[in-house]
This record gives structure tokens, C-alpha cells and sequence, in this order.
């Protein structure tokens, strides 16, 4: 018995293909037959999305090539984008600058009531004595050791807040001052505190005074005698900290005068380098 010849339709001449190549059937839903077994049926993806096109550059925050961005990120811009700036850190911790100024404060008005106020009054009958310290003053110069005076608020009313309570812890005191020099962002600062009267025993009063700061929030180390300077008296510098800062204190007494300087960030070595140069600004006669 005789076969059907396998292709009924032969190729038309210049078609180049068989009727018989025709493709087959679309799917349901008039889409194409799904391409590489993916299921869907709607090409290389499921979803009916094309697949992604190659060749895109990774942008800042998205994905590499791949065709589509990814998400966005919480807040709307992609983290480390450039034209919005890096990502916000941890906020900025509070200066201590507040907390320090106030625990040397308090060093200092102890200074002064430690010991201190008692000079203005055990020689007021000595008239010989009470003419010559008359003519001390204490004054706050413009400049002190190249120092500009600081103007920042702070250090302003802290400077305000010393003065009165050397005034009110001495009220016989001719004169008192109390100030801010330099810049703590330099760690070049320096603090005054001193003030002019009647002193009959400069050693006693200074002994007295560094007690008396010792019992404050400064921790004072070993005050060595030092050398006065040309002013003469009694001078001692040592070592301190408050709240882990580093200080260097100096104080003299003399017959007319009682004052300290305190240095930021500083040694006893390097307060005492500068003690008579300061005192010479800051104590006239």
C-alpha cells in the first residue's frame, strides 16, 4: 500500500519555505509561546516583562546594569547620593566648655574664701604698709601674652560671674578682675582672677588659698615654689585637671596683691614659663 508523501504541500517557487513552516498556534491571550520554558507565557520573564537590557552604568544608590533602578530608599534619596551629601551622622556631642568654666570658678572663689578674705583685715591699723599696697591695682589689659581677650558670650559672663564674687567674697578689695584670653578651639586659653589690697603675710595667704582650692571640683596637684618674678612676693605652680582637662595653675601673694592664672590644655611647667609676663600686665603699682 502506497504512503501520503510526507509533505502534501511542496515549497512554492521563491518562497524559500514550505507551507508547511508556518508557526504555530499563538497562545492564549494572543501573546507568543513563552521562550526558554520560563512559565507565563509571556517571554523571558515571568510577569509579561521583557527581560531586563544590558549595558546600563551603576548609578549612585541603584543596582548595576540590569535595566531598572531598585526601590528608593527611605527618606526619598538614595544614601551617599552626591548631590544631596553624605548621610547624617550621630548629632554632635554638648561642649564642656560650660561644665569646665564652672567647676574653675568655683575653684577660684574657694581660692579667694579659703584663705584669702581674712588678708584685708589684720593690717588695716599698719600705715606705712597700707600706703604702699593702695597704689596696687589689678586691671584686665586688652591683650595678655599675645592673647586677645575672649569676647564669646560665655566666656563673658563667666568673666563677669568671677569678678563679683571676688568683689563680694573681698569687700575690702581695692580693686579686683577676672578674665578669658586666647581660644579654647586653639587650646591656647588662659583665665585671670586677682585682686589688690592690704597682705601683711603673702605666704600664709598663699598656703591659705591653694588649701582652700583643693577642697573644690579641681583636682591640684603638688604647687612648687616658683620664682615671683620682679613684682617679688610668693609664687607656687603646679599641675591640675577638671573633667579629664589638663591645666596649669600658677598664684602669687605679695604684700598688695593675691591672684591666679589658670592655662587650658596646659602643664605647671608652661603657666609658670609665662607667670611673670602675665603678672606684669595684670598687677600696676
Amino acid at each position: 500500500m502506497s504512503q501520503p508523501p510526507a509533505n502534501p504541500y511542496p515549497p512554492q517557487p521563491g518562497s524559500g519555505a514550505p507551507y508547511g513552516s508556518y508557526p504555530p498556534p499563538q497562545q492564549p491571550g494572543g501573546y507568543p509561546p513563552a521562550q526558554g520554558g520560563h512559565p507565563g507565557g509571556y517571554g523571558e520573564t515571568a510577569g509579561g516583562y521583557p527581560p531586563p537590557q544590558p549595558g546600563y552604568p551603576a548609578q549612585p544608590g541603584y543596582p548595576a546594569s540590569g535595566g531598572y533602578p531598585g526601590p528608593p530608599q527611605p527618606g526619598g534619596f538614595p544614601p551617599g547620593d552626591p548631590a544631596y551629601g553624605p548621610p547624617a551622622g550621630p548629632p554632635p556631642k554638648k561642649s564642656r566648655v560650660g561644665r569646665i568654666l564652672l567647676i574653675v570658678l568655683a575653684a577660684v572663689l574657694l581660692l579667694c574664701l579659703g584663705g584669702g578674705a581674712l588678708i584685708w583685715y589684720v593690717v588695716k591699723d599698719d600705715v606705712k604698709e597700707a600706703v604702699d599696697t593702695t597704689k596696687v591695682r589689678v586691671v584686665a589689659p586688652d591683650t595678655l601674652g599675645g592673647r586677645a581677650r575672649a569676647t564669646d558670650p560665655q566666656f563673658e559672663q563667666g568673666a563677669g560671674q568671677l569678678e563679683s564674687g571676688l568683689k563680694e567674697s573681698l569687700p575690702d578689695s581695692t580693686s579686683a578682675v577676672g578674665a578669658f584670653y586666647g581660644s579654647l578651639e586653639e587650646r591656647n586659653l588662659v583665665m585671670v582672677a586677682a585682686a589688690s589690697g592690704l597682705n601683711t603675710d603673702p605666704d600664709k595667704t598663699l598656703d591659705d588659698s591653694i588649701t582652700g582650692a583643693r577642697s573644690s571640683a579641681v583636682e591640684l596637684g603638688e604647687m612648687k615654689n616658683v620664682d615671683p618674678g620682679p613684682l617679688g612676693g610668693s609664687a607656687k605652680c603646679g599641675d591640675a585637671e577638671t573633667q579629664k582637662v589638663p591645666l596649669g595653675v600658677c598664684l602669687w601673694s605679695d604684700k598688695g596683691s593675691l591672684g591666679m592664672i589658670i592655662m587650658y590644655f596646659k602643664t605647671g611647667a608652661e603657666a609658670q614659663a609665662e607667670l611673670a609676663g602675665i603678672r606684669g600686665q595684670i598687677e600696676q603699682r
